[in-house]
């Protein structure tokens, strides 16, 4: 049986490696039990080099696409986009912007789009987190983060606020991010999905 184990929340700061228990032995008697390997090697993160290559080949995507389809004057569009390893470096450099990212963001709102952000990250850092994104160069019309006691699955939660910015009367051309919970559930034009090496960037 295999057990897996997802990262919790990243407070724009890179979490330890996880370590996944092996299953439990059944022994006929204690002396018959022998003792089982506990740790699993995971696997190396790419360098950094190569994790911003792979974003930029997705930002790449995205920029042609609103060059496509923005300016519209007939809606008002905005892009949505993820935190954690998205707009913001998580893993690899804490603190820092996704430069690619961040550059979308500007051409976004250059061409008129409103810039969201949705994020899981915790209310009780809402505040953290807008002084790091203003810090690094972004501008944003709204930020949602999970409100207190809100237990719902990341995917749920992050659908809830889309569907409140389309009640807010917008568009939303794009959504960008580096996990499914952060493009499921529908409520934009298009997904871009950054890479997220089997679940490590998560």
């Amino acid at each position: 049986m295999r057990t897996v184990l997802r990262r919790g929340l990243v407070v724009a700061a890179a979490t330890a490696g996880l370590m996944i228990p092996g299953a439990a032995l059944t022994a006929t008697s204690a002396a018959a039990a022998t003792p089982r390997p506990a740790a699993v090697t995971a696997q190396a993160l790419p360098a950094y080099e190569t994790w911003l290559a792979d974003v930029t080949a997705v930002t790449d995507q995205a920029s042609a696409y609103l060059n496509d389809r923005l300016p519209d004057t007939g809606i008002r569009p905005a892009i949505v986009l993820d935190i954690d390893n998205t707009a913001l470096q998580s893993k690899y450099r804490p603190y820092l912007a996704t430069p690619p990212v961040l550059a979308l963001a500007r051409q976004a709102q250059a061409d008129g789009a409103a810039v969201f952000f949705v994020t899981a990250r915790p209310e009780l850092i809402k505040a953290a987190t807008e002084v790091n994104l203003q810090v690094v160069g972004y501008r944003w019309t709204g930020l949602y983060t999970r409100p207190t006691f809100d237990f719902s699955d990341n995917q749920t939660l992050k659908t809830k606020a889309r569907t409140d910015i389309e009640r807010r009367g917008y568009t939303i051309v794009a959504n960008v991010g580096n996990s499914a919970s952060d493009l499921g559930g529908g409520h934009a034009e298009r997904t871009f999905k950054l890479p997220d090496y089997d679940g490590q960037l998560d």
